[in-house]
């Protein structure tokens, strides 16, 4: 019997900076074996706090691996927004419960402010000490956008008597650190999640099959797909613009396109995959965004639980339509500019959200002055041409969202119009055909039919369980023969 090497172990259990733990690692595939095994030992009713108590013990490990010591950041969001909910159904005094509310909203805005903006608003501000500027040592934690948006949520609806608030901790704690979706989402609502939480775990054929062909898919788009095209040509294009021709780098923007999607689709289709084999229902979280006609119906199907979020939280609380038209233009430019920041520190993201605020606004106008109503959608050739300006703005939008400065933006956009050189593209099919490929294949399964996906979807739940092991082996496989040195983080961690 080979001695146990302790010390690998413990590297193995700790936090390691350099390899945080995520869905397509093989660390939490034996992991997630493990702790399958234990949770369905606590399958039956009586032992719901038990279990309830064992998967968020499991979510905060999952955290600590994701980073490190900050998972006490967590446990400080999810214990004062309980209080502040449980005082607030408690008092009917209306000062009283707005000022809870605005404590709330200091605790989870003034964490997600030190650890995200601080530098974006110290370096604003270096001129006012003769323009020195170095940037503080301030780590980001994981998903911290997304626990404290959750939490938010929840004091939001106590305070706004849409939500009861729950009498446990140990509920709240297994709601705000669920671990499918703790550290990219969705963004789940508590009205969605809470009631769920202590009803009788059943995982139906039905779901099993729906779990095991979301993670399929999802593994599918982000560990074959996205890492791939990434790696071996978007990253190349975007370090470097100026080296590459026009034609390079708009391939290059429609490369990072995919990439986008199915990195952060495929997160959110595993997170929805595992939280179904576990017995819970998240709504979905894309629905084929780059299909859609108009840049309104566009945040319609991308990211679906953040742009749902600003919508029921910032841009009615702003106002939304019932303050005149004019104001309601100004509510949404300035929701997606707010949006564009959740996303980073970063001027270019800030830009990224002002286009699409503009874009709505636009859209809006256009669409109230042609009498349209809010379900109109083109048809025939007239949304061939609606949905092809729709992506290739999208796509324009990407190039500021990608590049981390805005001289890398205007090169890029200079390239793509002065120097195009269409003469390049055989050599650039020849030299990434692989690349081209896949990028092929990516762009032919978002835009097949619904129709297509849910026929695959119920092939799967008719698949023995044998036969669904297989699949997921086979992909498993195909994914070690394609995936670079190291495994690649999600996009969305970043946020």
């Amino acid at each position: 019997m080979w001695p146990l090497d302790w010390s690998k172990l413990r590297d193995i259990l700790v936090y390691n900076p350099e390899e945080p733990m995520i869905f397509n690692s093989g660390f939490f595939l034996f992991l997630f074996l493990g702790f399958s095994f234990v949770y369905m030992l606590l399958r039956k009713q009586r032992m719901t706090t038990l279990r309830l108590l064992f998967v968020s013990l499991f979510s905060y490990y999952f955290y600590y691996k994701s980073s490190g010591m900050y998972f006490y950041l967590l446990a400080v969001v999810t214990v004062t927004d309980f209080v502040l909910a449980r005082q607030m159904s408690r008092t009917e005094t209306p000062w009283k419960r707005k000022l809870l509310v605005t404590l709330s909203l200091c605790i989870n805005l003034g964490l997600l402010c030190y650890f995200k903006y601080t530098n974006f608003f110290y370096e604003m501000l270096a001129p006012l000490w003769h323009g020195h500027f170095e940037p503080l040592d301030i780590f980001l934690p994981v998903g911290i956008s997304f626990f404290t948006f959750q939490s938010l949520s929840y004091t939001i609806d106590v305070y706004r008597r849409s939500l009861e608030p729950l009498k446990n901790l140990l509920d709240y704690a297994f709601y705000v650190s669920f671990f499918p979706q703790l550290v990219a989402g969705p963004i789940i609502r508590a009205r969605d999640f809470i009631p769920q939480i202590r009803r009788p775990l059943v995982v139906t054929n039905e779901m099993f099959g729906r779990g095991v062909f979301f993670i399929v898919s999802g593994l599918f788009k982000k560990a074959v797909i996205s890492d791939y095209i990434s790696v071996n040509f978007v990253e190349r294009i975007f370090e470097n613009p100026g080296l590459y021709s026009g034609l390079e780098n708009l391939f290059g923007v429609y490369g990072y396109a995919l990439q986008i999607y199915c990195d952060f689709s495929g997160y959110s289709d595993m997170a929805i995959g595992i939280a179904l084999l576990l017995g819970f229902h998240f709504p979905p979280n894309f629905a084929s965004p780059y299909k859609s006609d108009s840049v309104t119906d566009f945040w319609r199907r991308w990211h679906i639980s953040l742009s749902t979020w600003l919508r029921d939280y910032l841009y009615i609380s702003l106002g939304g339509n019932r303050k005149g038209k004019f104001r309601m233009y100004v509510n949404l430019i300035v929701t997606m500019l707010l949006g564009g920041l959740w996303h980073g520190a970063s001027w270019n993201f800030i830009v990224w959200g002002g286009l699409h605020g503009v874009a709505l606004a636009v859209h809006k106008y256009f669409r109230g002055f042609l009498n349209h109503s809010k379900q109109y959608h083109s048809v025939g050739l007239r949304k061939f041409w609606a949905v092809f300006l729709t992506f290739h703005f999208v796509c324009f939008c990407w190039i500021f969202f990608r590049n981390t400065t805005f001289e890398g933006s205007t090169t890029m956009i200079r390239q793509i119009f002065t120097s195009f050189h269409p003469e390049l593209l055989g050599q650039l099919i020849q030299g990434y055909w692989k690349v081209f490929a896949l990028m092929g294949i990516g762009y032919v399964l978002h835009w097949c039919p619904d129709s297509w996906q849910n026929a695959c979807c119920r092939g799967m739940i008719r698949l023995p369980l044998a036969a669904q092991a297989c699949v997921l082996l086979m992909l498993i496989y195909l994914v070690i023969q394609v995936k670079s040195s190291d495994v690649q983080p999600f996009i969305y961690f970043q946020f």
